[in-house]
């Protein structure tokens, strides 16, 4: 048994970062993210799910959301797949935390901003920056001067966080190696230099969970493990169904626009294919469309 706990499951990410009795990693670990720009001293957690407006809508589910001692909300989430429109997702977040911030009756529209932290194990898209921190603000496009503080995205892409143990020269490069190398380490380094990393190891040490606690990492670690495994078995189920098809599309034509059509219909395949699986274990149709990148109207015609 690995001696911590893998940090990127859903149950050990809120036990690291969302607790009462944790809170001290967060705003450490919010410190140095914003190193220079504010000092956290307290945070309070705030309710994980957002009610909706009305009862026909659902709600909101993050994975952390807190409140600064100077009134920034922070919503710090953790994904382990890709998906299409995850930019737009914590733009939505953003969005609901802004909009709830309204007062009825007289108000003059003054807010408090909005900070949005994603954790992101993959890479997003061809059309993102590729480097490992991105930080994305209300600016001007000419000068790049910030036109707004209140709203604000980091994005953390951890495949491209490449640093070695003796390449982390800064405090957050410490925080980032230990994370994203948490689950196969023997020993948290930089204890030494950061006491704080002596708490993140008694937190993560699987040996002190008590048998309840086991349970449910367990559980979330083989959640996280049979979405990965159905996801690229029902693509590549689809991507090799759909290869087929585009090599006899191909033959047909002549042309290598079948193989490459075929490949991209495979793909679709592979995702209804996954989204049916996932709708015979009554997962939810939005975590669903999150999961495949299907429409919530697609995915109810593959229900009916």
């Amino acid at each position: 048994m690995a001696r911590y706990i893998n940090p990127f499951s859903d149950w050990s990410f809120k036990r690291i970062f969302g607790q009462e009795y944790s809170k001290d990693l967060l705003i450490e670990f919010l410190n140095q993210l914003l190193l220079g720009e504010q000092h956290i001293t307290d945070v309070k957690f705030k309710d994980k799910e957002m009610l909706p407006e009305t009862k026909d809508q659902r709600g909101i589910i993050y994975d952390v959301f807190c409140e600064t001692d100077t009134g920034e909300h922070i919503i710090v989430e953790m994904q382990n797949r890709s998906q299409t429109y995850f930019i737009d997702r914590s733009l939505y977040y953003a969005s609901k935390t802004i909009v709830e911030q309204g007062i009825k009756g007289k108000w003059d529209y003054h807010l408090t901003p909005v900070y949005v932290i994603c954790f992101m194990n993959f890479d997003v898209d061809e059309n993102t920056p590729k480097k490992f921190r991105t930080d994305v603000v209300l600016a001007d496009k000419d000068s790049g001067e910030v036109y707004s503080n209140k709203i604000r995205f980091i994005y953390l892409v951890m495949p491209l966080f490449k640093k070695k143990e003796e390449e982390c020269t800064t405090f957050l490069d410490c925080w980032i190696y230990n994370l994203k190398h948490m689950e196969t380490l023997e020993k948290m380094p930089f204890e030494a230099q950061h006491k704080i990393f002596k708490r993140l190891a008694e937190i993560a040490d699987s040996k002190s969970l008590t048998k309840e606690e086991q349970e449910k990492y367990d559980n979330s670690m083989m959640v996280m493990w049979d979405n990965y495994a159905v996801y690229k078995h029902a693509e590549e189920k689809g991507i090799e169904k759909g290869i087929e098809k585009g090599i006899e599309k191909g033959r047909k034509e002549g042309k290598e626009e079948g193989r490459i059509e075929g490949k991209k219909e495979g793909k679709e395949e592979g995702r209804k294919e996954f989204a049916l699986k996932l709708l015979a274990h009554n997962f939810p149709l939005d975590e669903i469309a999150n999961l495949t990148d299907l429409s919530i109207e697609e995915i109810k015609k593959l229900e009916q």
